[in-house]
């Protein structure tokens, strides 16, 4: 593991969002969602793609906050632009298990 300075973890846009868009996604390479997670006024709205499709299901994604890092560039995936990188773990068999807070927080929450 590379130690980082504080400095470099504060270039990090972590921030909590609400997923408020989810939709298949059949031309992705492997099973995927397009997914659009709104920050709030400040931010708005930003969409990714997630590869999560084996734990959760479309109507188990809507109104669920989610910590995504914000401050990458845009990623062309297939004809979807990611905007933003929805995190998660890898839980016991490698599937993704979201990144989540145990109670609600702002849109726009920035982790620190």
């Amino acid at each position: 593991m590379k130690n980082i300075n504080w400095s470099d973890f504060e270039k990090v846009e972590l921030r909590m969002g609400t997923i408020t868009r989810v939709e298949e996604f059949p031309e992705a390479r492997y099973p995927a969602f397009k997914i659009w997670v709104d920050f709030g006024p400040d931010i708005g709205i930003k969409k990714s793609s997630a590869r999560i499709t084996s734990l959760y299901k479309i109507k188990d994604l809507i109104n669920k906050q989610v910590l995504a890092v914000i401050n990458f560039p845009p990623k062309q995936i297939g004809p979807f632009l990611s905007e933003c990188l929805i995190t998660g773990f890898p839980d016991a068999q490698g599937q993704v298990v979201l990144t989540t807070c145990d109670k609600p927080v702002p849109n726009g929450a920035k982790l620190f």
